[in-house]
């Protein structure tokens, strides 16, 4: 059965400050937490309503549906929930791409660029203390695994792209060069910003080359792409041009 104390715990975490206090987040549903399973994260405890996981009885708490609609942050909750220990920060690869992202605050647009990133190869991603915490628990479900892969980073981005002088930064904006014409390098800075308002001037002022996916539309009245839909789009520009005579 589960405790009082448990279920505070748990519900506690969908919280960052509960998170960040506890070094401690959430993953739901088999795919993903086998994913979980298979990566360096430890696992802090196991609540499941099967006996379907490869894991030791002290880790692993068998748990009824009922119990689990209590602590899950679902709608309609899978078999399992667990609770993993956040690891440590990583050090940053700058020799490669690097994505980074100045104040994105939809947990399913950050989800899904950390899938973006991981299917792309890009294994560095930097985000403003501003952007969403990467293991709030809708971020976590929509990675689907990805989040094991990808090292994600939060810095102040302005001291972060104006301390690497010698790296070349690109910046998404609805007026820069486009993508179509350009030749990229292998590694480098690729900035997105907030959904609304695009990137801050502060960070603006550190970027030299501004790019843009242009619109074919007849009309031209479409106002802006998601940016998860723009990383899509960019990734597989810069990634079609430096990567496709190693395919």
């Amino acid at each position: 059965m589960l405790s009082k104390s448990e279920i505070n715990l748990i519900t506690s975490l969908k919280q960052k400050k509960y998170r960040f206090q506890h070094q401690l987040f959430v993953a739901e549903g088999k795919k993903t937490i086998l994913e979980l399973l298979n990566s360096k994260l430890q696992l802090h405890q196991l609540f499941t309503t099967t006996l379907e996981f490869d894991v030791s009885d002290v880790l692993q708490t068998t748990i009824t549906a009922k119990e689990l609609n209590k602590i899950s942050f679902l709608k309609t909750p899978n078999t399992a929930l667990a609770v993993f220990k956040t690891p440590k920060p990583q050090p940053i690869d700058f020799s490669k791409l690097i994505v980074a992202l100045d104040n994105v605050r939809d947990p399913g647009n950050l989800g899904t660029i950390i899938r973006l990133c991981d299917w792309f190869g890009v294994t560095d991603l930097v985000c403003n203390t501003e952007t969403v915490d990467c293991y709030n628990p809708k971020v976590i479900q929509a990675t689907m695994g990805s989040i094991t892969r990808v090292n994600v980073s939060y810095l102040d981005l302005k001291d972060v792209l104006s301390g690497r002088k010698e790296i070349e930064k690109f910046g998404a904006f609805m007026d820069g060069e486009t993508i179509y014409n350009m030749s990229f390098p292998d590694s480098g800075i690729l900035v997105l910003g907030n959904e609304a308002n695009g990137i801050s001037k502060e960070v603006e002022a550190q970027i030299k080359k501004r790019i843009t996916i242009p619109r074919f539309g007849s009309l031209q009245a479409t106002e802006s792409l998601n940016v998860a839909n723009a990383v899509a789009i960019l990734l597989s520009e810069f990634k079609r041009r430096t990567n496709f005579q190693n395919l």
